[in-house]
């Protein structure tokens, strides 16, 4: 990519989200702090109500962890993902306008809020202030990890970019953090923070709608570019079938000769085994490695090639980049995928290949799990509650199921082409495949000649973990703002007082997001996955109950929102014993832990209302009584 054009797009694109923050700042000295702070005085249209609630549901995500799936698991994942598609009608359908009227009548502002209303309760209020900072707090963490990959994908070819991160680079020491990724997670963290902090709630909204625009146009432009070099999309699904999964593990980089200086061998450098092409054997180094001078030996992490047509792709490529002469790859310990090594067809047909799990990366009862919990359990998001308690009227409403809908069908699908293609236009990202999508944007601008266009395509993706950030950011702030310190510690608080404060918290909870990010955990889909359906175990039985059933009271809610919590947390905490990794959780007849989660908590919520005591007459008129 043209590293002007890079450079360009960004600044203009960054300059673009400060602008609407300072006309959102304006605004808030002309309305009530808090209300309009958080929540935009409930006045949003049409338009940006519909582009707020798809651009905060499609993430980094969407955009960096879900085409890392595709990549991987080929073209399963559309399974994976279809239920998405119905998300708007389950959500803004079934609970919409009735958490619209409760959030209303209570005044609530917030999400904790609408239950310490709804229930009467500040231990309600306090405990989903609770699980809310639990979550989003790792959520916050992937996304800041997705958005400085992005940039650093964008960046990459910028003198000055490489100047400041050799230069970050010689303080920091060698072994230490990446400095380019650090460089571009503090210059992300620096921006999002402050037009979140400086502009609140309408900032996050309009620029929602610019960032929605943005993604749409990014995916409908980059999905003829991706087939037209692909040859189609029928020769790139016969390319897919004949594929088989490649093969991951740790290699030996040696010298050829002692008398040899440093040598530094790029990310994505390729090398034979021992240096012979008739060995057949094609490795791809998954990460930047040098081998200081006086050193002969250094372990690296490759990725290996087992199908015939990607290594002779490969090797006839003019572009490909070699390893150096002066080192030879020895002594490779990959290992075969648990479920697809050997077998053509894996990547066009269910469950899919799977590096850890001998049953395939989808069978029949995950993929329903997922199915559920798409449509069902992305009705339990509290992210977008604050949505719904935002909208204007039922018109509103209505019209927008429709322009979601449309616009995920827009998004989801052609990512599922474009990034199946991917398999065939870029092999060997399996070690890094949370890199796939601003990598696959380069690559096919540049090759269509069209290197400014990528500047402008990366940005569809950054726009989606900036506005996924930006809401959580507001959420968390929101809620110790407003639930712990006004609602619990200083009623009385002024509201000079609370804005200074709402500044201060929502910079520091981006603050630690952007600490936490430094060293982040490797998968980001595996995290937003693990959120969302814990979100839902805990919010969506308490809620559909406190908006549809009279007979529910504080100790039946409170109940299911902790055993819903309890039950989702334990089959992921009993993964790291049984399957080794937190992020493998046990599924009790091959269901996804969301099921488990959401059956415990709605039939604690019922069982737990039944034992106890009615609740008072007064709040049952207030909300279910004209």
């Amino acid at each position: 990519m043209s590293a002007g054009g890079a450079l360009t797009a960004f600044l203009l694109y960054v300059a673009g989200v400060l602008v609407l923050a300072v006309v959102a700042n304006r605004l808030l000295r002309q309305r009530r702090f808090l209300s309009e702070y958080f929540l935009g005085s409930r006045s949003l249209g049409m338009w940006a109500f519909a582009l707020t609630f798809a651009a905060t549901s499609a993430s980094g995500g969407s955009f960096t962890g879900f085409p890392s799936k595709i990549y991987s698991h080929g073209w399963v994942l559309a399974l994976w993902i279809g239920s998405y598609m119905v998300v708007p009608i389950c959500m803004m359908g079934l609970i919409g306008k009735r958490l619209n009227q409760v959030a209303r009548k209570s005044g609530a502002i917030t999400v904790p809020d609408v239950f310490r209303d709804r229930f009467d309760s500040a231990a309600f209020g306090l405990l989903a202030t609770g699980l809310i900072v639990f979550f989003m707090a790792f959520n916050l963490v992937a996304q800041f990890k997705a958005g400085s990959l992005i940039l650093k994908t964008l960046l990459d070819g910028v003198g000055a970019f490489h100047g400041l991160a050799a230069d970050l680079g010689g303080y920091l020491g060698p072994g230490g953090v990446d400095p380019e990724y650090l460089l571009c997670l503090l210059a992300f963290g620096a921006v999002v923070v402050l037009y979140t902090t400086y502009g609140g709630f309408h900032a996050v909204v309009w620029t929602d709608v610019m960032q929605g625009v943005v993604m749409v146009a990014g995916v409908v432009i980059l999905l003829p570019l991706t087939l037209h070099q692909a040859g189609g999309l029928e020769r790139a699904t016969d390319e897919l079938a004949r594929m088989t999964p490649p093969r991951l593990g740790p290699a030996a980089l040696e010298r050829v000769s002692e008398a040899e200086g440093e040598a530094h061998v790029p990310a994505g450098s390729w090398a034979w085994l021992d240096g012979d092409p008739q060995s057949g054997r094609l490795f791809r180094i998954a990460r930047a490695a040098s081998l200081p001078a006086g050193e002969r030996r250094l372990q690296v992490e490759v990725v290996e090639l087992t199908s015939k047509s990607q290594v002779r792709q490969v090797a006839e490529d003019p572009s490909t980049a070699w390893v150096p002469g002066s080192v030879r790859l020895r002594q490779p310990q990959t290992r075969p995928y648990a479920y697809g090594d050997g077998q053509p067809g894996t990547y066009v047909s269910g469950p899919g290949p799977s590096p850890a799990d001998p049953d395939g990366f989808l069978p029949l009862s995950l993929a329903v799990s997922f199915f559920i919990m798409w449509a069902i359990a992305g009705t339990g998001q509290p992210g977008n509650y604050v949505r719904l308690m935002a909208f204007r009227d039922a018109r509103t409403l209505r019209h927008s199921i429709a322009t979601v809908t449309i616009y995920y069908s827009l998004i989801y699908f052609p990512l599922v082409i474009i990034f199946c293609c991917a398999r065939v236009l870029l092999p060997g990202m399996e070690a890094e495949s949370d890199r796939i999508m601003p990598a696959m944007v380069i690559f096919v601008t540049e090759n269509a000649g069209l290197a400014w266009l990528g500047g402008l395509l990366v940005a569809a993706p950054f726009a989606a973990v900036m506005s996924t950030v930006d809401s959580f950011l507001l959420m968390i702030s929101s809620a110790l703002v407003r639930d712990v310190y006004q609602r619990n510690l200083r009623p009385g608080a002024p509201e000079g007082r609370i804005r200074v404060l709402s500044y201060a918290v929502t910079l520091v909870v981006g603050a630690g997001a952007v600490a936490g990010a430094v060293d982040p955990p490797r998968f980001l889909q595996d995290i937003i996955v693990y959120t969302g359906s814990g979100l839902a175990a805990c919010f969506l039985g308490p809620t559909a109950f406190a908006l549809y059933w009279p007979r529910v009271n504080t100790f039946g809610a409170m109940t299911g929102m902790v055993a819903g919590f309890a039950a989702h947390l334990a089959l992921y905490a009993a993964g790291a014993f049984v399957n080794g990794s937190f992020f493998r959780p046990v599924r009790p007849f091959e269901l996804d832990p969301i099921l488990a989660g959401l059956l415990v908590s709605f039939a604690a919520t019922w069982i737990a209302a039944r034992l106890t005591a009615p609740p008072p007459a007064e709040q049952v008129r207030r909300y279910f009584h004209r």
